[in-house]
């Protein structure tokens, strides 16, 4: 067995480190500690900072791309970006197409369902209203949905009608034989409707329509200007 020397300074053979050596050891030690913690803090804090840097930036994308979506979504004929749910294009210079159309104003009351746009208004342009010339909204009756669909004859009615509520009608219409029935009275109608109406034939209102119209030029599909003091011919 083997005990601990008495010597000062040592146990079992392992020297011993006096209480003012220890303390000094100690201090070395939190002195390179803290030496450490020093360097290792700017490498942090540029982690952090790069880390916030990444963030801020990854915001702008994000809102980059939000913007773009909308943009993109802008530029189609989606019913996104129409509040109406059908374009009526309607002769204003008809008197009885007239009742039709003011009726469905006045269900319409204002909300906005159905985008009247009157065919006889030198202002009419085909290149906003899917290519439709004056002559075929003449011929007959169109309507454009929001998707840039084109509708013709007892359709447009039908639809205008679903639009302020009266869908009723359009159920009605459906049913064999008032569906064809409606159809066949609506192309009879149509054949008929300026005589009947008493005016001039399709032919003579295209030409004075192409007089009126001289010298008036559209910008794009939105607008057109007309000369002022218009021609008198």
């Amino acid at each position: 067995m083997q005990f601990a020397s008495t010597r000062p300074g040592s146990v079992t053979g392992v020297p011993l480190v006096p209480p003012s050596h220890l303390s000094h050891h100690v201090e070395r030690i939190a002195s390179r500690v803290a030496s450490h913690v020093r360097e290792f803090q700017p490498t942090t804090e540029k982690a952090k900072a790069a880390a916030e840097e990444a963030s801020n930036e990854a915001v702008p994308v994000a809102k980059s791309s939000i913007v773009g979506f909308t943009s993109d979504v802008g530029s189609l004929p989606s019913a996104a970006q129409k509040s109406w749910k059908i374009r009526l294009l309607y002769d204003g210079d008809c008197p009885l197409c007239m009742i039709e159309v003011n009726m469905l104003k006045e269900q319409d009351a204002g909300q906005g369902n159905i985008d009247f746009v009157d065919i006889s208004s030198e202002s009419y342009n085909p290149e906003a209203n899917q290519g439709v010339s004056f002559a075929e909204a003449m011929k007959r009756i169109h309507g454009i949905l929001p998707d840039g669909t084109v509708v013709e004859g007892v359709e447009v009615l039908r639809r205008c009608y679903e639009a302020v509520g009266q869908g009723w009608v359009n159920i009605i219409s459906k049913y064999e034989p008032v569906g064809k029935v409606a159809d066949a009275l609506y192309n009879v109608w149509s054949k008929y409707r300026l005589p009947i109406t008493g005016r001039e034939p399709l032919e003579v209102l295209l030409e004075k329509r192409k007089n009126d119209l001289e010298g008036v030029t559209c910008d794009g599909a939105d607008s057109c200007e007309l000369p002022f003091p218009p021609s008198k011919k």
